[in-house]
């Protein structure tokens, strides 16, 4: 297996795999006179299983499913955690469609063969064995449609029978889309859905790295395996034929075959008047694509409350990761330990503090949900069709990739500012001598990007907390470096992996203040709501009326 140091102080060294437990005397926890709450080893000892080589990587609809559902089950069962499901089992099934491409060619005129995995990734969603599908290609800058904003990237062009050019994230402007903030308008997924609701033939997104967030081999890597989609009854044919992605640089030369200068057609998408640009260019793309389908889980686990259990608290943590490439030459098994083993293992370690604590006067479900990777497939199913009402559902909680670097005096808010829940956590983390700080790459979209954001979807006021970047006892700078090291090295890769200089310290002290927040929202009467300015606001208020 690939042996790939994130570590920026400890090149290359080589070391004996225990915790690396860093003395802060400086930052001692509000609850240190308690005694320890949590415990590293126990929870390193979940990440190393959840992560480990056996369990290949924990694809749905794999081996690596049955034991991470086994794993799971038995853990939070001799916790002694009843059942989450109120059909009495522990887990709820989620229909996916399995698409794996046996045959992914493009072309061009002019252009000529597009290199799969090198220019572009292809595919459908659609339940058809092939697609020959061939269309003018259309570049639709960002392929936004938003009224709020006044912005329209399409305008009255009719975009049947062609292939759309679009450009990835939002328009940049300071006085729109969020500023630096990524919107939902700068998601992939948006993207795909609304060009298939414009009726287009097919979207090809194009890749860069830094609008992106992440580099073109997370594209190659993470979307030329087996893709799942929730199974509809039609075969998902409301779909677009074809989906994909092209790199900036064959953009770019698509672009200069036609004596177009792609920076400057990349500007003009950038000013609210841009209307799309035919590039006279045919591209046919001929896809084969075997299907299945299947059943994956999402795994529930309650704790019911003592005086108004009807009331609910839910803490989410996806358990998949991208499972086994069998064609892949070397290291092939892509084993997701920070992402998302260490939130996985939050989850247990979260499960075991609520039952030794006092019961907690409303209910708190445990919900590790399947399918986070291919599209927030597994929590877009529970909102769609949840255990408990949404309108007795008092918050969402989210863990995705915890901190394995060390301690912090700071907690990162993604979305800080979007609900009510931010005053809740600020008062805890001052408590616990901590303080919250915004996401350091708004620009990245992270909010759009993880399970909570379906459950908000839903108006179910969602929190999500990520890794400090002021480490205590480290160099200023050190938690952005070890974020763009691990971006560029480990994300989506195989060499995402328990490393010897993990240092669970951080970890237990977010999961401190993940239970106390927690405890704040179970033991009382407190009703969280959106801010004035959440797009999630009227859902919610649809449920509970203010």
């Amino acid at each position: 297996m690939n042996d790939v140091r994130l570590h920026p102080f400890q090149p290359g060294a080589r070391r004996s795999r225990t915790l690396l437990i860093i003395a802060a005397a400086a930052f001692v926890p509000a609850c240190a006179s308690e005694g320890p709450r949590f415990d590293e080893e126990e929870i390193l000892a979940h990440i190393a299983t959840l992560s480990s080589d056996e369990f290949g990587g924990r694809a749905p609809a794999s081996p690596g499913e049955e034991k991470t559902v086994a794993h799971l089950v038995a853990a939070f069962e001799e916790l002694g955690l009843e059942p989450g499901n109120p059909d009495g089992t522990w887990t709820q099934s989620v229909p996916l469609l399995g698409s794996t491409a046996t045959r992914m060619e493009a072309a061009s005129d002019p252009g000529g063969a597009w290199t799969g995995a090198v220019d572009f990734v292809a595919w459908t969603k659609r339940l058809v064995p092939e697609v020959e599908a061939g269309g003018e290609l259309l570049f639709v800058g960002y392929g936004v449609q938003a009224p709020e904003y006044g912005w329209d990237d399409f305008g009255e062009t009719d975009l049947s029978g062609r292939i759309l050019v679009i450009l990835v994230n939002d328009p940049p402007g300071e006085h729109h889309f969020g500023g630096d903030a990524m919107t939902y308008y700068g998601r992939w997924t948006y993207k795909f859905e609304k060009a298939a609701a414009m009726g287009a033939l097919g979207a090809l997104i194009v890749h860069e790295t830094g609008p992106a967030g992440y580099p073109w081999e997370v594209v190659s890597g993470s979307w030329t395996g087996e893709q799942f989609d929730l199974r509809s009854p039609d075969g998902n044919m409301d779909r677009l034929q074809v989906e994909g992605w092209i790199s900036r640089e064959h953009a770019v030369a698509l672009f200069d075959a036609l004596g177009m200068d792609f920076e400057e057609a990349r500007g003009g998408a950038a000013e609210a008047d841009f209307t799309p640009i035919p590039l006279g260019i045919e591209a046919n793309f001929s896809l084969a694509t075997t299907h299945r389908e299947i059943d994956s889980n999402n795994v529930v686990a309650l704790v019911p409350g003592s005086e108004s259990p009807e009331e609910l608290l839910i803490y989410t943590a996806h358990w998949d990761h991208l499972g086994t490439v069998p064609e892949m030459e070397g290291d092939n098994i892509y084993n997701g330990a920070l992402d998302n083993a260490t939130g996985t293992s939050g989850l247990i370690a979260l499960a075991e503090a609520f039952m030794t604590g006092p019961a907690p006067r409303r209910s708190v479900l445990f919900l590790a949900v399947t399918a986070e990777e291919q599209g927030l497939i597994g929590s877009r199913h529970y909102a769609s069709n949840p255990l408990y009402p949404t309108r007795d559902t008092v918050a969402a909680v989210n863990l995705d990739g915890m901190n394995v670097w060390g301690r912090t005096s700071d907690i990162i808010v993604v979305g800080l500012g979007q609900s009510e829940l931010d005053g809740i956590a600020e008062s805890v983390a001052t408590g616990l001598g901590r303080v919250l700080r915004p996401d350091p790459e708004p620009e990245k979209g992270f909010y759009y990007r993880s399970d909570h954001f379906e459950m908000a979807k839903v108006g179910i006021p969602a929190f999500y907390p990520d890794a400090g970047i002021d480490f205590i006892g480290k160099p200023e700078g050190f938690g952005i470096e070890v974020r763009e090291r691990y971006t560029a090295e480990a994300y989506h890769k195989p060499g995402d992996e328990v490393q010897d200089w993990y240092d669970l310290a951080g970890m237990v002290d977010d999961l401190e203040f993940l239970y106390r927040m927690g405890r704040e929202l179970t033991d009382s009467g407190v009703w969280p709501g959106w801010s004035e300015t959440s797009e999630f606001r009227a859902r919610r208020l649809e449920d509970r009326p203010r």
